[in-house]
């Protein structure tokens, strides 16, 4: 990647939940860039520990689970003097965070057809965003509002920003959510699984919105999903994950067509293609994720991976290094060096 200041920068993040059966580390080392403008989807199977991830960048983690180690830095100016500022650092409920939670960082949910509240008009909600982070009017924030949810595709939006949640179908209520996270102009939006609920027709309607926001206001987004399809269309970079840690990242270009780890390679060739066969069963990734509290010693995914190389593979943990020059990956495959568990 070519610009050399990341907006957001995650380096050896580590979240985990300590229960009474024991701590889960459903993050455990992650690292990422993200560049101004850049789209990167976060992919892996349901439990790798994505949405967690996004969560801890936000800060908005629940008890049990902690920020144990790790940096999140963020640099709303892009390099214009202030520098990165570490987000781990901050207490998750103090000024500064609410201060950059829906203003320079917005999320859109992973259930937003249950993110609205159901007894306030979806324009009172957004405005409260606005009139939160922004020193308007209440009449200028309405009319902000309005050309937020004329922008996303809503028809007749003078009528709906008085509409209540529950009187708009799923692809409006969508649309509304994504209206909310652009309210302030935010310079990253983190997106979490945002066309689970939806049908394929709406999905692809708003992949569509997503992109051309995207390139209009010039803004990052972390996509989250398990949908490869879905990523191949909208992101830029890709980040495999696998119980909490990273195991391949590369330009979506080469991830699809030179995919280097055994799970990355797992995952594309589950995918339904139009060369399948007719009834013919689809390959999948032998076994399941391990439970959080059996994790396997070494590589998380030795015990799935074809490629397993003994008294290697389940004694030492990879770690993510560079094998060309677009692409990481966390396996034995390419490296010899190895870190102790």
């Amino acid at each position: 990647m070519s610009n050399p200041t990341p907006l957001l920068s995650v380096r050896n993040l580590k979240t985990y939940f300590d229960l009474d059966e024991g701590q889960v580390k459903a993050v455990d080392g992650v690292s990422f860039d993200v560049q101004p403008g850049q789209v990167v989807g976060i992919v892996g199977e349901s439990g790798c520990g994505k949405s967690v991830t996004i969560k801890s960048v936000l800060r908005i983690i629940q008890p049990p689970g902690r920020l144990v180690e790790g940096e999140i830095l963020f640099n709303p100016d892009n390099g214009g003097g202030q520098g990165p500022i570490d987000l781990a650092k901050f207490d998750p409920n103090s000024k500064q965070m609410r201060a950059i939670r829906g203003k320079d960082i917005a999320l859109i949910p992973q259930e937003p057809m249950a993110a609205f509240s159901p007894v306030h008009t979806i324009g009172n909600q957004i405005m409260e965003a606005i009139l939160l982070h922004q020193p308007v009017t209440k009449k200028e924030a309405r009319q902000i509002t309005i050309e937020r949810l004329r922008e996303v595709g809503v028809p007749s939006p003078q009528d709906r920003i008085d509409a209540y949640s529950w009187e708009l179908s799923g692809g409006l209520r969508q649309r509304a959510m994504i209206a909310m996270a652009l309210a302030c102009n935010p310079k990253l939006l983190i997106a979490d699984e945002p066309t689970t609920a939806i049908d394929v027709t709406t999905q692809a309607q708003i992949l569509n919105l997503l992109r051309n926001l995207q390139q209009q206001h010039n803004t990052a987004i972390i996509f989250i999903t398990h949908d490869l399809g879905v990523i191949a269309q909208i992101a830029d970079y890709v980040v495999v994950m696998y119980l909490g840690r990273v195991m391949e990242t590369g330009p979506v270009d080469d991830i699809f067509h030179a995919p280097q780890h055994p799970y990355t390679r797992a995952l594309l060739e589950s995918i339904p293609t139009i060369q399948s066969a007719p009834r013919e069963p689809l390959p999948t990734i032998a076994g399941s994720i391990p439970h959080p509290f059996n994790r396997p010693p070494g590589c998380p995914f030795f015990p799935r991976c074809p490629d397993f190389i003994p008294d290697t593979c389940n004694a030492q943990t990879p770690t993510l290094q560079p094998i060309n020059q677009r692409q990481s990956a966390s396996c034995f495959l390419y490296h010899d060096e190895a870190e102790e568990n």
